[in-house]
């Protein structure tokens, strides 16, 4: 077992980007993904990080265009087993980030997701700590030099926020829910999102203390009723004798299946809605919200929702799945946002990264544009 410290609050210091005339004259290009579930892949034979890594370099063999991004935002799950993620995964995982020739591996920032969680007896997140790493604590494994993020990060492993001119961006990690007494391993999965109450605390004192931003937060899992599949009892179904069973995900019953689509647990509380209370009572104090979990194919509207979604001035965007073979309902996708300078317009983009269900590449149907309420500008405030 790995020694994982606890680190306070940090900040590490390098040269940010966005005061060179250049970057100010140009767009901002982000891409979104996640739920690479590298494990479940690898046993179908397909390298499923460092297949979409050479994709947005150089394009795919199936004729998919490259694309320019600057830096990309993870949501999680880079692990694709049903028990604890183990040393053998994460060696693979930073193997596949070696795909990169054009960006440097800091240059995508991570969440920890439901399936990188470590056991209830174990470190927090020790797996996902060690090889993942987004705060450089254990770069001899991981390979992550925090100095060398184009943005420096602030925070912790479970909760950080970096700048991209006046965008700031919230990133919270999926943790287990110290309540539940079965957990990954013994359960084989708890899919109910999680955050402690410390990490909403952060949030919205970062909100709130930053009113002239744009503001993006990410999660592993979207909030309650916003994005496909994202209510009560919508990840999983009922047969016809009214048993539930597997859908979107796994039928856990003593893993707060009514949950298992969606940021759940707030503080130890079940169905907290802290998120959802708290942005309704403050329409547009988000701009933008990122997640995942709920892998399907991009014009699935279950609940009466897409995977774009406007709601209390927020736009919530569910940006997975990288994952073909992990879950029978997988389209391998992702999401690509352009910020342009002096616009408060952002045009999001939707990329099949494999043929199954387009042809490998932009997927026109998908592509939405999202007003903002403030222009994107290189500076900050």
């Amino acid at each position: 077992m790995p020694e994982i410290r606890n680190p306070k609050s940090r900040s590490v210091q390098c040269v940010p980007k966005g005061n060179h005339p250049s970057e100010i004259r140009n767009p901002f290009s982000l891409w979104a993904f996640g739920d690479c579930h590298v494990g479940s892949d690898l046993k179908h034979g397909r390298e499923s990080l460092s297949d979409v890594l050479r994709m947005s370099e150089q394009g795919g063999e199936q004729g998919g265009p490259a694309f320019d991004w600057d830096i990309a935002v993870d949501i999680g799950d880079m692990s694709g087993g049903q028990d604890v993620p183990e040393d053998e995964e994460g060696i693979e995982v930073v193997r596949q980030f070696e795909a990169l020739k054009h960006h440097p591996r800091e240059a995508i920032y991570n969440i920890c997701g439901n399936h990188d969680r470590s056991g209830l007896d174990e470190p927090p997140a020790w797996w996902w700590r060690k090889w993942i790493d987004p705060t450089g604590e254990h770069t001899s494994h991981s390979r992550v030099d925090a100095n060398r993020r184009p943005y420096p990060i602030e925070g912790t492993w479970e909760r950080y926020s970096f700048r991209v001119g006046n965008i700031l961006f919230l990133l919270m990690s999926d943790i287990n829910e110290a309540s539940q007494k079965i957990g990954r391993g013994d359960l084989g999965g708890n899919p109910g999102g999680v955050v402690t109450g410390e990490t909403f605390a952060w949030w919205k004192q970062m909100v709130e203390s930053h009113p002239e931003d744009i503001i993006i937060s990410a999660h592993h899992y979207m909030v309650k009723d916003t994005t496909v599949a994202s209510g009560e009892w919508e990840g999983i179904f009922k047969d016809d004798e009214g048993n539930w069973i597997n859908g979107y995900h796994g039928y856990k019953p003593l893993g707060a299946p009514k949950g298992a689509s969606y940021l759940y647990f707030v503080d130890g509380k079940p169905d907290a809605q802290a998120f959802e209370t708290y942005l309704s009572e403050h329409p547009g104090a988000v701009d933008l919200w990122f997640g995942g979990h709920t892998h399907t194919n991009p014009d699935d509207t279950c609940g009466g929702k897409s995977h774009i979604e406007t709601k209390w001035g927020v736009h919530f965007i569910n940006v997975a799945s990288i994952s073909k073979y992990h879950g029978s309902l997988n389209i391998s996708q992702s999401r690509h946002l352009t910020f342009k300078p002096g616009s408060n317009e952002v045009r999001v983009r939707c990329y099949q990264h494999r043929d199954d269900y387009a042809p490998q590449g932009w997927y026109d149907k998908a592509e939405r544009t999202l007003t903002l309420p403030r222009p994107f500008e290189w500076k900050s405030p």
